[in-house]
């Protein structure tokens, strides 16, 4: 992922709240990201998606894809986001690890418009757990590491 950064930053306090967009987030090991819907799940810590695969949705679907709609937390400027669970990626100070790949819900239909959730079928992001804590800022690097 050669000169990947962070662009965009969402949470959501709860599953039902709108996201919003944050400069950064706190990932805290074991945990996910503070204030986030997420924070002390087992394993579905942060989700990572990348611009390239929304705007590939947006081809598909005829209109564009916001970020903060598809209910991701991280968005990276372009790319693929690893998918194959154990691969790491350092954001920031955080250091993630893959659990598997994020499917786009069938809401996706109802907040970004009809067929989204098909066009975004294998470009929903990733999912990870928080392996090593740390702040995450919008304009962070993003490398990938050997699991």
């Amino acid at each position: 992922m050669a000169d990947v950064t962070v662009v965009e930053l969402h949470v959501a306090k709860a599953t039902r709240l709108p996201m919003r967009s944050v400069p950064s987030v706190v990932a805290e090991a074991g945990k996910g990201i503070v204030g986030d819907r997420y924070h002390g799940t087992r394993h579905r810590h942060v989700t990572v998606q990348s611009r390239t695969s929304l705007d590939e949705a947006a081809d598909i679907l005829g209109r564009e894809v916001p970020s903060d709609l598809t209910r991701r937390n991280v968005t990276v400027s372009h790319g693929e986001v690893p998918r194959e669970p154990g691969a790491r990626l350092r954001i920031g100070g955080a250091l993630l690890e893959v659990v598997r790949v994020a499917a786009p819900c069938k809401l996706l239909d109802d907040t970004i418009g009809t067929g989204a959730q098909d066009a975004l079928r294998r470009r929903a992001g990733t999912i990870f757990r928080v392996v090593e804590s740390g702040t995450i800022i919008r304009g962070d690097a993003v490398a990938t590491l050997e699991a």
